[in-house]
């Protein structure tokens, strides 16, 4: 494509506006696990009885599923703010989000829109990337100035 083509300039425009979306992006899903870490937070008695009454956390007992969840909701989207680790805290938010829609059987339709919402950002998020605008981009930059390669993560043995 020329430089004079109306697709060049347009692709270059969506280009630049990327970093912009993906921090948006980041942003948004962090901010609703965030909030709901600050009600459950605020009013710890009642997310206790709402984990022992309500909730059907597989494996954990209550208190802790309640204490772990909420320390989740806290901590984890501060790393996706950040762009710092922002595809392990993608995949942790993925699963904790998963593991709320089959914990609550009494969950609305409007509900699991809004998780299924989540969980296909999160998704995008861990695929592609948390984007130009994040720690773990500025960090690998300076890793590649410093001539230091990234290990790949084998899964393989």
């Amino acid at each position: 494509m020329s430089v004079g083509n109306p697709l060049y300039r347009l692709t270059t425009i969506i280009d630049a506006v990327a970093p912009a979306f993906d921090l948006l992006v980041r942003l948004y899903v962090a901010e609703v696990f965030f909030r709901s870490g600050l009600v459950k937070i605020k009013s710890l008695d009642a997310t206790l009885a709402l984990f022992e009454n309500e909730y059907a956390v597989p494996l954990l007992p209550y208190e802790l599923a309640a204490y772990v969840g909420t320390a989740i909701e806290l901590v984890v989207p501060v790393f996706l703010v950040l762009g710092l680790g922002a595809r392990a805290a993608a995949l942790l938010l993925f699963v904790f989000n998963a593991i709320a829609v089959i914990s609550y059987p009494d969950i609305s339709a409007a509900g699991i829109k809004d998780h299924m919402l989540w969980g296909f950002l999160l998704a995008a998020i861990f695929f592609h990337g948390p984007g130009n605008w994040s720690l773990d981009r500025f960090l690998l930059g300076r890793m590649q100035r410093r001539g230091a390669q990234p290990r790949a993560v084998s899964i393989a043995k």
